[in-house]
């Protein structure tokens, strides 16, 4: 197979959550039926890849080796709030999705970069520790907790930035999630990542200040690129 490091970015603006992931999983679908063409008809085709952004309105999902009991809500409640409920295929435990949170789905053949989910995890961490660390916000990992955490070992450990990935294949969907000027009274009702006794943050609550998130997001892509020595293009889709 050839490897094809360019990476098909698209910003979706506002996205129903269902509508999103149903996509995902077209994409998703797509590069690996294009993997199976290769290695049944010996073909050497090349496999796309796609990075997508969303802001989701009010959304709970629930990774599939997640814990019901860390949603707070009833179903009633959940609809009082304005907010919907997932169980998907992702890694990791409960999180929250919702305005002023910039939402990032890298679509990745990993065989066109690296072959090694661990790594993955770890550059997806470090593009937001890099994008933080232009704000002066100082991100750092949490050892056995994916995402982003600031003041990491010390009481006032919070987490900025929520990951979870599902990967089938070399293939990867799913992705983070980073409270830039986000409600976090919405993290209330949870138990966020199934992690009691930890908070969560946002760039605005740091920072004390709107913030631009076109501006973060085009930082979020500057370093990604850099991490996966790729090259970004516009492209339509949803």
């Amino acid at each position: 197979m050839i490897q094809n490091k360019k990476i098909q970015l698209q910003d979706l603006g506002y996205k129903d959550y269902q509508e999103v992931w149903d996509y995902q999983e077209e994409l998703f679908k797509g590069i690996i039926d294009v993997k199976v063409r290769n290695r049944r008809e010996e073909a050497n085709l090349q496999t796309p890849n796609y990075f997508l952004f969303v802001e989701h309105p009010h959304v709970y999902t629930l990774g599939k080796s997640g814990d019901l009991s860390n949603l707070l809500l009833s179903e009633k409640q959940l609809e009082a709030k304005g907010a919907t409920f997932y169980k998907i295929n992702r890694g990791g435990d409960i999180t929250y999705h919702g305005p002023g949170q910039i939402v990032g789905y890298p679509i990745l053949d990993l065989e066109n970069f690296f072959t090694d989910i661990h790594k993955y995890l770890r550059f997806l961490e470090e593009a937001i520790i890099l994008t933080l660390a232009e704000y002066d916000i100082i991100g750092t990992r949490s050892e056995g907790e994916t995402g982003v955490w600031l003041d990491v070992g010390t009481p006032f450990a919070r987490k900025i930035c929520a990951m979870g990935v599902r990967a089938s294949r070399w293939v990867t969907m799913h992705g983070f999630a980073l409270n830039v000027n986000a409600d976090l009274g919405f993290f209330d009702n949870i138990i966020p990542c199934g992690i009691k006794g930890k908070a969560v943050t946002s760039m605005h609550a740091e920072l004390n200040a709107q913030i631009d998130e076109n501006l973060v997001k085009e930082k979020v892509v500057k370093h990604f690129s850099e991490l996966f020595e790729a090259e970004f293009s516009s492209y339509k889709g949803l």
